[in-house]
């Protein structure tokens, strides 16, 4: 076999891999349309703004306050006057960068202790442990509330006090599946011929847990999203005038009894994102491991 035959054979089973997925997820209706919001939200994080109708920045107090189908504003403005939707549309970047760079963030953190305390046990797992514990006997909003508190607000630091919460969750769980490949045969045969430590962690533990990561960082980007809401909507996330779903609704709840529309659309929107995020996640895992199917 030539290289040029070699090449055509590795897209032939790129190419089966990727019509494989599709062919799984066309059978599950939470899962495409898990997807289909997902990608609807890439588009508009990506092109959101020249698809926005308006200038999210633009403020013409003369128009404040507008109801929603009036004056071509279809889901009305606030109260400076800025186009809901479009601030919708734009907003959705600060979603998708704080969901998917936590959710990095925190996974690699997490996945880094979770390997070093299943892996070599002993009072390392011990200390570990006790850190993860204490961590976790805060509730979450409070801690990363506690931490945005300290380090200051804006779109970085809420990564940063997010993944800082939230990654003993990875830890807890890749720590218990390093727990049990310990005991499989492969790595008893790899430690009995001699095999260095690093070695069995790079090529039989790393490759045995990438599975359990993604169905669980797929699983915490819809979490990550509403804390940020949540933190946001406190006015200790992204601040103003920057477009974002939770300050959005931070600015509009003075004004909930007499503008419904100023929180109503920009909740819908964190809504319909955490379920398609989390429609597709259930279906990940489903299909990446069918034995936690119907737990």
């Amino acid at each position: 076999m030539n290289a040029t035959e070699v090449m055509d054979d590795q897209i032939n089973k790129k190419t089966s891999k990727v019509k494989n997925f599709f062919r799984k997820l066309s059978r599950s209706w939470t899962g495409m349309l898990g997807f289909g919001i997902i990608v609807l939200l890439l588009f508009l994080s990506i092109f959101g703004e020249w698809i926005a109708p308006y200038d999210p920045m633009d403020a013409p107090l003369s128009k404040g306050l507008l109801p929603p189908m009036t004056d071509g504003h279809i889901l009305g403005t606030d109260q400076l006057g800025r186009d809901i939707l479009s601030r919708i549309i734009v907003g959705a970047r600060v979603s998708v960068i704080i969901g998917v760079a936590t959710a990095v963030l925190a996974g690699l953190i997490g996945t880094i202790v979770g390997v070093i305390a299943g892996y070599f046990r002993g009072w390392v797992d011990v200390v570990l442990m006790r850190i993860v514990d204490v961590t976790l006997s805060f509730p979450f909003i409070l801690l990363v509330l506690v931490i945005n508190a300290i380090i200051g607000t804006g779109l970085t630091n809420i990564i940063i006090s997010l993944a800082v919460a939230g990654w003993v969750i990875f830890a807890r769980v890749i720590r218990s599946e390093v727990l049990a490949l310990r005991e499989k045969e492969f790595i008893t045969a790899a430690i009995a011929t001699g095999v260095s430590k690093f070695e069995i962690l790079v090529r039989h533990i790393l490759p045995n847990i990438f599975t359990p990561i993604i169905i669980l960082a797929s699983l915490q980007i819809g979490t990550y999203i509403i804390a940020e809401a949540s933190v946001s909507f406190l006015g200790f996330g992204v601040q103003p005038p920057e477009p974002a779903w939770g300050n959005m609704l931070n600015e509009g709840k003075d004004y909930i009894f007499s503008s419904w529309w100023l929180i109503t659309f920009p909740g819908i929107a964190i809504i319909i994102t955490a379920l398609g995020v989390n429609f597709f996640g259930d279906w990940l895992r489903d299909t990446l491991d069918p034995d936690l199917k119907g737990e």
